[in-house]
């Protein structure tokens, strides 16, 4: 099965412009695409995933792999189904942003010398003269095909700013930039960037010429995919210290019975053989030791193997009959914060559990607490709290007490 197959077969194809082309690029190696990512935040999260994945597959199949960074367009905003604008960043903190996905993306793909590249958009947008870019850029784009635009579509009937309206024409000229300065000849995106993608090809045939834009090309991640990665973002990061790597391990372990084979085909680079057979012959409490494996392949992609096997002895654990708290996720709070009887509302919010005390009493109210295996029902109970007492939200999230 050649490379391209197997994104058709692991479902992370919905939609291309050439697909006879696409498959010669990517299965020769030929390919240099493009992926951009938004710069708003100091962490990548799960809903990256797909993208991360997809670059490391394509990666190992000789093609090279360009992670645009948003700088430029980030203080614009997409209009493709977001409600608020986006908060204007320093070049300070974009920087730092980068930083911190480099590292992250680092686990996925080589970017060594004539691998892999990270590149800015603010490096062409910032400077543009805005006669030079209206005259030059902007006489490509009809505003009638614009409006046409689903992503538009959408954003017309709550409001649509001219600032917003402009972002279609900013990624079309990032392809451009890309294509000029890099041969990058491929995108990739999901559903809510086709038309802004297709602007990139449209743009590139008009101004280099019909040569050209033949080996400019768009492919769309699958959209099932690309809605699985907006759901399941939520606070899920691949930094350690916003998400441990025994709670981003039990996110994985926790997936939907009907989520496991498809993240599973479009997250893990388990074979697709293997994948197929489990697809068939699993169902029910069998699935979970797909699920454990899922958990375990994404947590050691992201934090490594050492990280990987104690997230899956404390998820282990914590469902044993030993009661083996050794490797169960901790609880740090100061002695002097719980001197003498403390709330347990309190406590449900010192160890992490709940983000204030209206949300841990509804937790208690609804059964959903456990300290030392005894059910709290009463939120107004106070406790004595020791080294070593484990609290239990739920039938999976563990916390083990450990006073500093």
């Amino acid at each position: 099965m050649t490379c391209y197959e197997e994104l058709k077969a692991r479902g992370l194809i919905a939609q291309v412009t050439d697909e006879k082309l696409i498959q010669e690029l990517i299965d020769s190696g030929k390919a240099t695409f493009y992926i951009g990512f938004d710069p708003t935040a100091d962490s990548l999260h799960v809903g990256h995933f797909m993208a991360l994945c997809l670059m490391k597959r394509l990666q190992m199949a000789g093609n090279r792999p360009i992670a645009l960074i948003g700088g430029g367009t980030g203080m614009i905003g997409d209009p493709s189904g977001r409600t608020d604008m986006r908060q204007m960043l320093t070049p300070e903190t974009i920087q730092h942003n980068c930083d911190c996905f480099k590292k992250q993306m680092s686990r996925f793909i080589d970017f060594g010398e004539g691998k892999a590249l990270m590149v800015n958009n603010a490096d062409w947008l910032t400077d543009l003269n805005y006669i030079e870019f209206i005259r030059d850029i902007g006489s490509c784009f009809s505003v009638n095909t614009m409006l046409r635009a689903k992503c538009y579509e959408q954003r017309l009937e709550r409001g649509l700013s001219f600032l917003e309206f402009n972002y279609m024409i900013m990624q079309s000229y990032d392809f451009l930039e890309l294509y000029k300065r890099y041969g990058c000849n491929l995108q990739f995106g999901g559903d809510d960037q086709w038309s802004n993608m297709l602007g990139g090809t449209e743009l590139i045939r008009k101004k280099l010429g019909k040569d050209a834009s033949a080996m400019t090309i768009t492919l769309l991640l699958n959209s099932e995919g690309k809605k699985m990665g907006k759901t399941q973002s939520g606070a899920v990061w691949l930094d350690p210290e916003k998400t441990s790597p025994y709670e981003f391990f039990q996110y994985w372990r926790n997936v939907d019975d009907n989520d496991v084979i498809k993240c599973m085909k479009l997250l893990t680079f388990i074979p697709l053989e293997e994948i197929e057979e489990m697809e068939r012959t699993l169902s029910g409490e069998q699935l979970n030791p797909a699920k454990e494996r899922l958990a375990y392949e994404l947590t050691e992609m992201v934090h490594g193997k050492e990280e990987a096997d104690k997230a899956l002895a404390a998820a282990r654990a914590v469902f044993s009959s030993a009661n083996d708290t050794e490797n169960m996720p901790a609880a740090e709070i100061p002695a002097a914060e719980v001197e003498g009887e403390v709330g347990l509302l309190t406590l449900l919010v010192k160890a992490g559990l709940a983000p204030s005390n209206g949300e841990a009493r509804r937790l208690v109210q609804q059964g959903g607490i456990s300290v030392d295996g005894e059910k709290m029902t009463d939120p107004t109970v106070k406790l004595t709290v020791r080294d070593g007492m484990v609290l239990r939200k739920g039938k999976k999230v563990f916390r083990k007490v450990v006073l500093l």
